[in-house]
């Protein structure tokens, strides 16, 4: 039998002193996002299950909190920058990037504008939709220019997903499972590729309420994928 070795404890406690502040010295250093949503569950699902195919190593270099708020255009920045303040008070470090993601839905097209205006002028990240979320849902299976109205969304996601999951299959908008379906049945290089082809028709305008159909969520989609490591 091997003889046992026995470690002194004051190189043991050394040992565990220099490890615990090695790991106080990674959180130290890790990037903090903010994702603040106006939906309350089906965008931050949607971004969380995305957390957790990001490559190997960001989660540990970054921070990625995700919020949902119910808020709405100008009512969800409000409410991104006081959370923000939050945090940063909390934790005693600064957010790094601040994301807001929301739709154009019914609002009028002042708000919707001067929202995504006021963002701009702010550089906080902004993943808006014109008219929904779901609009980059449809984006992983086909490209669509046509203006459509976002109570079509539902019969559209199903009509791509009833043939292969069955006629039974129903969309539900909180659903927790949307990215795992997306990722096995769509494409998300698809998707960045047909919302910046879209983001494209209407470039140089900023009259963002007529960008139907339109959405921004590929900017932030692939800024978290290209996260660079130290």
């Amino acid at each position: 039998m091997a003889r046992k070795i026995k470690i002194p404890n004051e190189n043991l406690k050394r040992f565990a002193r220099t490890t615990q502040k090695r790991k106080r010295d990674i959180r130290n250093k890790r990037k903090y996002y903010l994702i603040v949503c106006e939906g309350e569950a089906t965008e931050p699902n949607y971004f969380e299950s995305l957390k957790q195919d990001l490559p190997k190593g960001v989660l540990t270099a970054y921070q990625i909190e995700i919020q949902g708020t119910g808020r709405n255009t100008q009512s969800l920045l409000d409410e991104a920058l006081r959370l923000k303040n939050v945090y940063e008070k909390n934790s005693t470090r600064k957010i790094d990037k601040l994301w807001v993601v929301f739709d154009k839905d019914s609002f009028s097209a002042q708000d919707f504008n001067g929202a995504i205006q006021r963002c701009n002028s702010s550089e906080i990240g902004c993943a808006w939709s014109n008219e929904a979320f779901e609009l980059w849902y449809l984006l992983h299976f086909q490209y669509y220019e046509n203006a459509m109205s976002r109570r079509v969304y539902k019969n559209m996601i199903e009509g791509h997903l009833k043939p292969i999951l069955g006629e039974d299959f129903r969309y539900e908008k909180n659903s927790e499972q949307m990215y795992s379906l997306l990722k096995q049945y769509g494409s998300l290089e698809n998707a960045i590729r047909n919302a910046k082809r879209l983001a494209e028709r209407f470039q140089g305008r900023q009259d963002y309420a007529n960008h139907n159909p339109c959405t921004m969520i590929w900017q932030l989609v692939e800024e978290i994928f290209n996260l660079e490591l130290d």
